[in-house]
């Protein structure tokens, strides 16, 4: 408790030095505490921005809003046009670097524009030991990272939220629909449609925390295990819905969160 304050105190201290700011604001718990800090420190001088394309699951954008408007924040939501770009679409390894070069370029627009001083991101410690091609964009377009700085781990961040009666303290993560996708597979309008439609319909068997990945005609669930068991419970159901969807076959395997990067590793 006493390393939490601590943490907190820092993180007031830091923001205090800034005259106004941009929080790249997801709705994840990283970046809606950082907000939520941010606007107690700097009120109506922070603003909070949110990414709108064919990668951001409806109801992500939604709960987005929700939260923004529960901490009192004001929110702007931009169209980023990273699906329009070769390089992303082709969904090399680094896809997240061009992902976050779009949103970093056109929050650096909007700062211009309104004469705010910083933009900052919900990077936290623990991210530096992931594979994070999206913190490169973030060094070369001198995105702040106050959580990090700060010293904040995951487990601080959602015990601080939950201290400040954030009903979002135990949010799963939540990463793009892109990442479902295995790397080197094309990310398409299409393939994202059947990623978010077939996680509704798990998502209306009460399952929080899941991912369906994108292989093809196959879809492999990735849950943890007590859900996996209500997958298989109601599998017969699920396969004909997932059939209208496109997927022919599917596969059942506990949720890892980054499953996708052991790819990386493999194929280099």
């Amino acid at each position: 408790m006493v390393q939490i304050d601590r943490k907190y105190r820092a993180l007031k201290e830091h923001l205090a030095g800034y005259d106004s700011l941009i929080v790249a604001f997801s709705g994840g718990i990283d970046s809606a505490l950082l907000l939520k800090v941010a606007y107690e420190v700097l009120g109506d001088r922070v603003l909070a921005v949110t990414s709108d394309s064919p990668s951001i699951p409806r109801h992500e954008l939604e709960e987005a809003k929700r939260i923004a408007a529960d901490i009192g924040a004001p929110l702007l939501i931009v169209n980023t046009n990273e699906a329009e770009n070769e390089s992303y679409i082709e969904n090399p390894a680094n896809r997240c670097y061009y992902c976050k070069s779009e949103l970093y370029g056109k929050l650096a627009d909007i700062a211009r524009q309104r004469g705010i001083q910083y933009i900052a991101s919900g990077t936290n410690y623990d991210d530096l030991g992931d594979y994070r091609p999206g913190l490169q964009a973030a060094d070369e377009n001198k995105i702040k990272s106050p959580l990090k700085d700060a010293g904040f781990s995951k487990n601080d961040i959602r015990e601080l939220a939950r201290r400040l009666g954030m009903d979002v303290w135990d949010k799963p993560a939540a990463p793009c629909l892109a990442s479902r996708i295995p790397y080197g597979s094309k990310v398409t309008p299409e393939k994202l449609t059947q990623v978010e439609k077939s996680e509704n319909i798990l998502r209306g068997y009460g399952i929080r925390e899941l991912r369906v990945r994108h292989f093809g005609d196959k879809a492999r669930i990735e849950a943890n295990k007590d859900d996996l068991s209500i997958v298989s419970e109601h599998l017969d159901e699920i396969e004909k819905r997932f059939r209208t969807i496109g997927f022919d076959r599917i596969e059942l395997k506990e949720f890892k969160s980054g499953a996708l990067n052991a790819f990386i590793h493999v194929q280099g």
